[in-house]
């Protein structure tokens, strides 16, 4: 299958956020779950040492028919992390002037200076067209629906294809997105290989999300994940089927102030025992904090966000 493009046309800052009325009406995602999360990388092989060094079993090199490439590292729980490089500028230019929003919000992501960073959260969905329709219907597309796809292979080498149509929202001014994933069509491999990490991650726990004005973060990521905040002093947490996305306040510590509405910083994983993750970064001089029950990793080429690791069932 080649890429296609839907008729449902916005342009990339051309969302708006919806009226609070519309936050219980995303229907497709009451039930919203995280799939994946994308960070941009200048290079898959730099990518690929700073994984392996902070214990995680990574990915052959997916190639995109649209001029992008990444090296996923997959969780038990069919989650996973999406390094992204670009393999051909000419193919991702021609993809972006010809409507793919997944490749020109990647561009704008670089173009700002980040060609290491953390730049989507991706929600699992059965039905993209749907997303897409609320997305619109709620002021929030960030352009038309993607449908594509790719080899897969797996580390004994199976190889087969992946399928996927995504619908993409983004709130004004803001760099950072999110967009919903169906899987058309499933690789029939084994990951489980791919699964197995020396650092004991097995799933993707928390997303840590920095606003200057938290309050409107949070509607916004509950219009889009169907989900609504719970709030306290510290900001809003969104429970997800299968995670949770943070909001708080941007402070000093968290460095530069996010440019437009949110920005995406840290990444937590559910660890069975703490003390195999402090082994695996130590044996590979990976730098790191302890703070109670917790390994805090800060970014670095090929890593664009903050990892933490925490034990958890």
């Amino acid at each position: 299958m080649q890429p296609s493009e839907g008729r449902h046309s916005r342009g990339p800052f051309g969302a708006t956020l919806a009226r609070p009325g519309v936050l219980r009406h995303m229907g497709a995602m009451s039930n919203a779950a995280l799939d994946h999360l994308v960070l941009p990388t200048a290079s898959l092989e730099a990518a690929r040492r700073r994984l392996g060094a902070l214990g995680f079993t990574v990915a052959p090199t997916g190639v995109h028919p649209f001029g992008t490439a990444n090296c996923c590292v997959y969780m038990a729980d069919g989650t996973f992390l999406e390094p992204l490089a670009v393999a051909d500028a000419d193919a991702c230019a021609a993809a972006a002037a010809g409507g793919n929003v997944f490749v020109a919000r990647d561009r704008i992501f670089r173009s700002a200076g980040r060609d290491e960073g953390f730049s989507a959260i991706v929600l699992a969905s059965d039905d993209a067209e749907a997303d897409h329709a609320k997305f619109n219907a709620a002021g929030l597309s960030a352009g038309d629906v993607l449908s594509f796809s790719r080899p897969f292979q797996d580390a004994s080498g199976r190889s087969d294809t992946a399928s996927f149509k995504l619908a993409f929202a983004a709130a004004p001014g803001t760099v950072p997105f999110l967009f919903s994933c169906q899987r058309v069509n499933a690789p029939a491999v084994d990951r489980t290989a791919l699964q197995r990490h020396a650092n004991g991650a097995m799933r993707l726990a928390s997303i840590a999300v920095v606003a200057a004005d938290p309050a409107a973060a949070s509607r916004f990521i509950a219009t889009v994940t169907g989900v609504g905040g719970e709030s306290d002093a510290a900001g809003a947490r969104h429970a997800l089927a299968n995670g949770e996305i943070l909001v708080h306040a941007a402070t000093p510590k968290d460095g530069a102030l996010p440019q437009g509405l949110f920005d995406f910083r840290a990444v937590t994983f559910a660890v069975l025992d703490l003390s195999d993750t402090r082994r695996v970064l130590a044996a590979n001089g990976i730098d790191f904090e302890i703070a109670g029950e917790r390994i805090t990793v800060p970014p670095a080429q090929g890593q664009g966000a903050s990892f933490i690791f925490e034990e958890r069932a």
